[in-house]
């Protein structure tokens, strides 16, 4: 049976449409994944793995910005010690 036409577009029922969307959207998904090779058994874990990655890289980058900090502070300190420690600033005799 074709379905009723109105104003040149085909009418559908909802659940049927939704099903349709539904059956769309996994089967597109699907195929994203396979092409970028995460389908198959070892998917899951090969996800886990990347977002172990990602979690890695922002622990390194947030030690990194730590470590510069520090490294800028100490610098700065130790250069007003230097300074306090040569008069370079006037002191008292």
């Amino acid at each position: 049976m074709t379905p009723p036409r109105s104003e040149g577009f085909v009418r559908i029922p909802d659940a049927e449409f939704e099903a349709i969307l539904t059956r769309a959207a996994e089967e597109g998904a699907k195929r994203s994944l396979a092409d970028v090779g995460l389908d198959g058994d070892e998917a899951a874990l090969d996800i886990r793995d990347l977002r172990s990655l990602v979690d890695c890289i922002r622990l390194v980058r947030r030690t990194a910005m730590q470590t510069a900090v520090r490294m800028i502070t100490t610098g700065a300190m130790l250069a007003l010690g230097i300074a306090i420690k040569l008069k370079i600033f006037g002191g008292s005799p």
